[in-house]
């Protein structure tokens, strides 16, 4: 699977890499910003950089304080990303992968959002092995505590709002591996907090095992998950640990086409 998206010095265009870094460069700036100071930041000369923001300006991508002259980054890039969010549909954008998914690992792999305190599923690639299919269907409804993408969910929730999910008598046991109250689920959230992945050990369904990982949208919020099903036969721990590299990589890659950009990354 091709989940990365890397050019060589030689293919990249100059004008349009240095265009993308400014405008990337006054995103992230909490303030205005002197040509000066954007020159400086991405090794630009003066008039290199003010050419580009003159280009910038007059598109209205870019304008400047009247006092100041300093730079700002205008609300129209808000207006692209409306509009590329209005006709851009996640599963479109994910099912390519769970087609790869499923052919190569010959498992059935699963996109799935969370609504009204449920797991429903929009996408599902089924594997030509009868038996890794399950019976996830697109459509279905799942509960949040006993599934892998459920439990991903869940992260979104603060410990006081797990407390409030949960029944007076428990959550419903599905099977005898179901965890029933936020005491057991707390550890599991935070090892899938720790390790970017959760996983349904025949919890929902006998004979079912699956890993899922997280799609996060711009602000880092869990906006969707993914995951790979099958018998726990087929979903061994040595399955899982061979192939969670590549999970990983298409979880890191989703979740930025939807605009997260993980800034811990390369901390040591």
């Amino acid at each position: 699977m091709n989940t990365e998206n890397t050019l060589s010095p030689s293919q990249l265009n100059q004008s349009a890499e240095k265009t993308m870094r400014i405008i990337e460069l006054l995103a992230n700036s909490p303030q205005p910003m002197r040509l000066l100071d954007i020159a400086r930041a991405l090794n630009m000369n003066t008039s290199t950089a003010s050419r580009f923001l003159t280009t910038l300006s007059l598109m209205n991508y870019v304008g400047q304080e009247k006092n100041s002259s300093r730079y700002y980054l205008t609300f129209r890039i808000c207006q692209l990303a409306n509009r590329i969010q209005s006709h851009t549909s996640l599963r479109d954008l994910v099912n390519p992968y769970l087609q790869e998914l499923c052919t190569e690992l010959e498992v059935s792999a699963c996109l799935a959002i969370e609504q009204n305190q449920q797991v429903v599923y929009i996408d599902v690639a089924h594997s030509p092995k009868p038996s890794a299919q399950g019976m996830k269907r697109i459509g279905n409804i799942a509960p949040l505590h006993c599934t892998g993408i459920g439990k991903l969910f869940l992260l979104n929730y603060s410990v006081q709002e797990l407390h409030t999910l949960q029944p007076a008598g428990g959550f419903l046991r599905y099977t005898s591996h179901t965890l029933t109250t936020v005491d057991e689920l707390l550890p599991v959230l935070e090892r899938a907090r720790r390790d970017g992945y959760a996983l349904d050990n025949e919890e929902c369904e006998i004979g079912t095992r699956c890993v899922a990982l997280p799609v996060r949208d711009f602000s880092g919020r869990i906006i969707a998950g993914f995951s790979v099903t099958g018998t726990p036969e087929q979903l061994t721990d040595s399955f899982i640990g061979e192939n969670l590299p590549r999970l990983k990589k298409l979880s890191d890659l989703l979740s930025e086409k939807m605009g997260f950009e993980d800034w811990t990354a390369g901390e040591v």
